[in-house]
């Protein structure tokens, strides 16, 4: 006997059990797919081991080596790109209290990556015994550490890449130097540190049809905010 759910016509079982067929290819497909990926050759060598500005063990601001980056025992690094300051085309509202809330709208954070980053800060403590993890970012390290402050961040690794040019390097700035939503994946090989694998959702699609995706998504119930979740208050209001 096949699943049924209460009140379910029979067109909708017969339309449910053919988007079930889909459903099963497309984790096919999905599973394909990663193992293709880690199934890549090598990547190419960083071109210089990058100096980052943030935290370092003793909590004092400083420079962070990327290949300081990578802890005994882990060799996969992964780097989120955080679009702060945002594409200057991104029109949504910014944090409305702390300091984060002074910043002119185009110097302030994308919404979008922060909501990815509200729920990837809680996931890192299972992430960790797996693989390295960094934010990087192109703002200065003292913006980065308020608006962390302000959202309540207290596991992500974040640094500044003001100084450097490895957002240009990895795809997650343009040559006009606006930012794009950019994950990339790096494999420690000995003593050489190399690119294994990038993902952006603003690289050329490789079909004309291909709808592309942009970092500031819409929804049904409206855009993503860059205001303090529930719980975590600005810096300079009340709780």
């Amino acid at each position: 006997m096949g699943v049924t759910f209460p009140g379910e016509s029979s067109a909708y079982r017969e339309a449910r059990e053919r988007l079930l067929v889909q459903e099963i290819e497309l984790r096919r497909n999905m599973e394909a797919v990663a193992a293709a990926r880690r199934a890549l050759p090598p990547g190419g060598p960083i071109p210089e081991d990058y100096t980052f500005q943030g935290l370092r063990a003793n909590g004092e601001s400083g420079d962070v080596k990327m290949s300081e980056l990578f802890a005994t025992g882990r060799d996969s690094l992964a780097i989120y790109s955080f679009m702060f300051p945002r594409d200057p085309d991104d029109k949504r509202p910014g944090p409305e209290g702390g300091r984060t809330a002074l910043l002119k709208l185009e110097e302030g954070p994308c919404p979008s990556c922060t909501a990815l980053l509200d729920q990837l800060d809680g996931a890192i403590e299972h992430i960790g015994p797996h693989m390295n993890f960094a934010v990087v970012a192109k703002a200065p390290l003292p913006r980065l550490l308020a608006f962390a402050e302000e959202r309540g961040w207290r596991r992500l690794r974040l640094l500044s890449s003001n100084a450097n040019g490895y957002q240009r390097d990895y795809l997650a700035e343009t040559a006009a130097g606006s930012p794009n939503p950019m994950l990339n994946v790096f494999h420690r090989d000995g003593a050489t540190l190399r690119h294994f694998w990038g993902r952006s959702s603003s690289m050329p699609p490789p079909n004309p049809g291909r709808i592309r995706a942009t970092s500031a998504p819409s929804s049904r119930s409206g855009t993503s905010s860059t205001s303090p979740p529930r719980g975590a208050a600005p810096i300079g209001t009340s709780s």
